[in-house]
């Protein structure tokens, strides 16, 4: 039976307007085999999780510079998850303190990954959870 392409959303959720390392994030995962769908910045949690669901996301790619993410990031997992049954993993991303990590994750983030992060790591933790899936 054939692999299938990992789905992943890339998005800029509240009223950040710095998007170059989503952009990157969202390059080398498409490098990577997977399938990538950028939704740009100033997306809401409600767009995220509609996209999500429309577009059958396997994983849902979060990142934040302004310091909204304690916000923006549980609301998109809730609304995602209210709406959805398929267990999608939700990644954040961006400037996150470490005395946040714990609490994103306790709200469905199932990994934080900052600026820097190298692609290979991200796509080394998807590959991860997903196996044999991954193409």
């Amino acid at each position: 039976m054939p692999s299938k392409k990992v789905r992943v959303v890339i998005a800029k959720p509240g009223l950040d307007g710095h998007d170059r390392g989503a952009n990157v994030v969202a390059q080398g995962l498409r490098d990577a085999g997977m399938e990538v769908i950028y939704l740009g910045l100033r997306v809401t949690p409600e767009q995220i999780a509609e996209a999500a669901i429309q577009e059958d996301a396997d994983v849902v790619g979060l990142s934040c510079l302004s310091g909204a993410h304690m916000t923006l990031f549980p609301k998109a997992v809730a609304l995602t998850k209210a709406k959805s049954d398929k267990d999608i993993m939700f990644l954040g991303g961006g400037i996150i303190p470490r005395k946040d990590v714990a609490k994103l994750k306790a709200a469905g983030i199932t990994q934080t990954f900052g600026p820097g992060a190298p692609i290979a790591e991200i796509v080394s933790f998807i590959k991860s959870k997903f196996g044999d899936e991954v193409k």
